[in-house]
């Protein structure tokens, strides 16, 4: 049973222990001024109505926990039986002197606890039962437990997994045009270098030179270095100073 359900079949069972309880108070003086009527002896008096109410109390735990287990009807029909014959004997109890006397209204005022004993006894483990299996059934269109969950689980991995393609299929595609655009940027940046370079020395710049003035890593000047020469200068002196800036660096 979930939070809710067990709540609601807490209350329900308070209530049938305060009907207990409240009809054993109710009754427990008109049993005694019965028996004291009846000239029933004074230390046996006082034992009746509790005899009776424990016999109601002890059914109606009994069958509470056999409808929370979810016994059967057959089960459970003994028992009710039992616990409503004992509730009629209570009613009993409780409306045998007023009738006597005639007094109605009284009669009627004292059955009252009784016969919300009686209807509880006949109700209140249908009703138990019912609310353990309501908590349990989640209903048609409800899934239930763990096994309902892997369903959907599994439908939403395959989207998952073609949300993350789809994305990683983007981030792959940018970085390509990302970095090509870079490369072209510092060839050209280095282009002009190199050429600004060669107007006022009359020599290619080295790639240390190239590094310091574009903050490029050594690596990069020198891929850039290889990149621009051949075409701002002629070969054999390309060749030269390239082997001088792998020397010196």
């Amino acid at each position: 049973m979930n939070a809710n359900s067990q709540t609601v079949a807490r209350f329900v069972t308070v209530t049938m222990g305060l009907v207990i309880g409240l009809t054993f108070l109710f009754g427990f003086g008109n049993v005694l001024n019965l028996a004291l009527t009846l000239q029933v002896p004074a230390f046996v008096a006082p034992l009746v109505a509790p005899a009776v109410d424990l016999t109601v109390l002890g059914l109606l735990v009994g069958t509470r926990h056999l409808a929370l287990s979810g016994a059967s009807d057959d089960v459970l029909r003994p028992a009710r039986r039992l616990l409503v014959g004992a509730s009629v004997v209570t009613l009993l109890l409780n409306v045998a002197d007023p009738v006597c006397a005639g007094q109605w209204g009284k009669a009627a005022f004292d059955s009252v606890g009784p016969l919300l004993l009686i209807g509880w006894a006949e109700a209140g483990p249908g009703l138990l039962r019912a609310l353990s299996a309501a908590s349990a059934d989640p209903g048609p269109g409800q899934p239930s437990g763990a096994s309902s969950s892997e369903p959907k689980r599994d439908d939403a991995e395959p989207d998952a997994r073609r949300r993350t393609a789809l994305l990683h299929d983007q981030r792959v595609g940018a970085e390509p045009r990302r970095t090509t655009a870079l490369d072209e940027e510092l060839v050209e940046r280095a282009r002009r270098a190199d050429a600004d370079h060669w107007r006022r020395y009359r020599r290619p710049i080295s790639a240390e030179t190239l590094r310091k003035q574009l903050r490029v890593g050594a690596t990069t000047s020198r891929a850039l270095v290889a990149e621009v020469r051949p075409k701002n200068t002629p070969q054999s002196s390309t060749n030269t100073e390239v082997a001088s800036d792998r020397l010196t660096v």
